[in-house]
């Protein structure tokens, strides 16, 4: 049986959270690992083109703090006040297991197939740098958890 995905390989767990700079360091005290640098997201919107439920949101941006393992990284989320798909889980569920992501290739012809499946797009945006894009699947129903896509662009 083929992934709809083209891979089935898990390359990041998302958790959201209220206060990025607190939190990275009780995981890296947990894990026993230097607490990552900050990094702010924030980008031009000309370049994001960022949508939430369908809707133009240009201010959606965050603050991560990526810890990695091996071929997985566990990013932890910090999002700003704009409407996003990540402001609106804090605020629905508090703070938590946002995604799971999975690289793919062709983005659009993955979404035409995970839309057969009755899933719908819930965030999409491109990369601040224009070297790719991601997209959160409104997959809660479906899956249990939101499902990320990243497709870096061939250069």
């Amino acid at each position: 049986m083929k992934p709809v995905l083209g891979s089935s390989e898990l390359t990041q767990v998302g958790i959201v959270v209220e206060n990025i700079e607190k939190t990275k360091h009780k995981w890296a005290a947990f894990l026993g690992m230097d607490a990552p640098d900050t990094i702010d997201l924030a980008a031009d919107p000309n370049i994001t083109q960022t949508q939430f439920n369908g809707e133009p949101t240009p201010n959606a941006s965050c603050k991560i703090a990526v810890f990695r393992f091996g071929s997985v990284q566990m990013d932890l989320i910090e999002p700003n006040d704009a409407p996003s798909s990540w402001r609106d889980f804090l605020e629905q569920k508090g703070e938590g297991i946002h995604h799971i992501a999975f690289n793919v290739s062709n983005t659009q012809q993955k979404l035409d197939a995970v839309a057969e499946l009755g899933i719908g797009v819930r965030h999409r945006a491109i990369y601040g740098d224009g070297s790719g894009e991601y997209v959160y699947l409104d997959s809660q129903a479906a899956l249990g958890c939101i499902v990320e896509t990243m497709e870096s662009y061939e250069k």
